[in-house]
């Protein structure tokens, strides 16, 4: 096949869940078909870095485009543009004009069999309803992401708008979804959600992987006592989720294992993070090169997301590495895992800080969780696995 791959917001460096899924997915896609990027860099990454990671691409193409971020002047703007658009302001901010140009050019060529569109704000870089099928890759349901911060928002004026953004996310969500050939989602959870928004729409759901080679046991590396979160902390959900477990969490852990310590790792921390992490003795890392270390040195791995969508890769990273996990619902859900078996799930605080404090004092229980979780990665989630799936859906559009 010959595929267009559209993916606004970048691929490199490996920052995010998102980008990981991306990355892997292309790469092994690439190793038997031809494979066209289109993608953007910020100012402080390097698309020629990006092409070299993907040998296998027939071209990789990267533009300069820089979205604005909360709390700036560019935000609003385009905030004020939303307002006089079908496209949600979370949307219409990747809308990239070079990109769409040139998406439109290689379509028009008669050069594409199939184009990919990867995630939800590249549908605005697309002419969908063209010569060309249109696969949606969904990461999340946009709309129930936004949905869920609004819910969780107290301050009034930013409550207001949340509701109406994801009441408008909800509707593009709805319209680009049935426009596309197929969708498909990284969960049944999610493909039910999308099908309920827009019942027309052709759903299915692919798997979530793991680089098992990548990120393997190595348990000698133990800290007793150690917690470990990972993510992008420039995503809410991420921030919400540490400020909670900070504020509500870690003091009734503290109260049972007044050792337990927090270490916090991932890129662009806010200063509000940095802030309340200090007085509660919390170590948080900012970016780092390499998160396996961090990762090995954590007793337990927490996931205590209360807002978010799609599925959270980095449990499928700490499972490989045989790691015990505990995870609100929100955190774990999409995933193929067997509470009790795979990991322990909790939701309020104090069944939390007990399945942490249960798990500190059993090394045995510990063991066996990650144990499990290793098997079960290594024997469904692999990406040559994963991508196996997703070629499979992607051929039978093309045909």
């Amino acid at each position: 096949m010959r595929i267009l791959w559209v993916k606004p917001g970048g691929l490199w460096p490996l920052t995010t869940g998102g980008r990981l899924r991306s990355f892997h997915t292309l790469a092994e896609l690439s190793r038997r078909h031809r494979v066209v990027l289109l993608t953007t860099h910020g100012r402080d990454e390097d698309p020629e870095e990006l092409a070299a990671r993907l040998p296998g691409c027939e071209r990789v193409v990267s533009f300069p485009h820089r979205a604005p971020k909360q709390g700036s002047a560019g935000l609003a703007a385009a905030l004020v543009r939303s307002w006089l658009s079908e496209l949600p302001v979370d949307v219409l901010k990747w809308r990239t004009p070079r990109l769409r140009a040139e998406a439109t050019r290689l379509i028009e060529s008669g050069g594409v069999d199939l184009c990919v569109a990867d995630f939800l704000t590249a549908v605005p870089n697309l002419p969908l309803g063209g010569p060309v099928p249109v696969v949606l890759f969904e990461h999340n349901v946009e709309h129930v992401i936004w949905k869920r911060l609004a819910a969780a928002e107290t301050r009034p004026l930013r409550k207001l708008l949340l509701e109406i953004e994801w009441r408008k996310m909800r509707r593009f969500e709805a319209k680009a979804c049935a426009r596309a050939d197929l969708t498909l989602a990284v969960s049944e959870k999610d493909r039910a959600a999308l099908v309920e928004n827009s019942p027309g729409a052709r759903v299915s759901a692919v798997s979530t992987g793991v680089d098992t080679s990548y990120f393997i046991p190595d348990g000698d590396r133990e800290s007793p006592g150690r917690l470990v979160f990972t993510g992008s902390m420039n995503w809410y959900p991420n921030e919400d989720g540490v400020l909670r477990f900070m504020d509500e969490i870690l003091p009734l852990i503290r109260r049972e294992e007044p050792a337990a310590a927090l270490t916090v790792v991932g890129r662009d921390p806010s200063p509000r993070l940095r802030q309340a992490a200090e007085p509660a003795g919390v170590r948080v890392t900012g970016a780092v090169d390499d998160i396996r270390p961090y990762v090995a040195d954590g007793s337990v791995y927490v996931e205590p997301l209360r807002v978010g969508g799609g599925t959270r890769l980095k449990i499928f990273e700490a499972l490989a590495m045989g790691k015990a996990v505990v995870s609100t619902t929100v955190g774990a859900e999409g995933l193929s895992l067997v509470p009790g078996e795979h990991l322990l799930v909790a939701d309020e605080p104090a069944q939390f800080a007990r399945a942490v404090v249960t798990l500190l004092r059993d090394e045995g229980r510990r063991r066996a969780l990650g144990t499990a979780g290793r098997r079960l990665v290594e024997q469904r989630y692999g990406w040559p696995q994963v991508t196996r799936e997703f070629e499979g859906y992607l051929e039978g559009v093309a045909r």
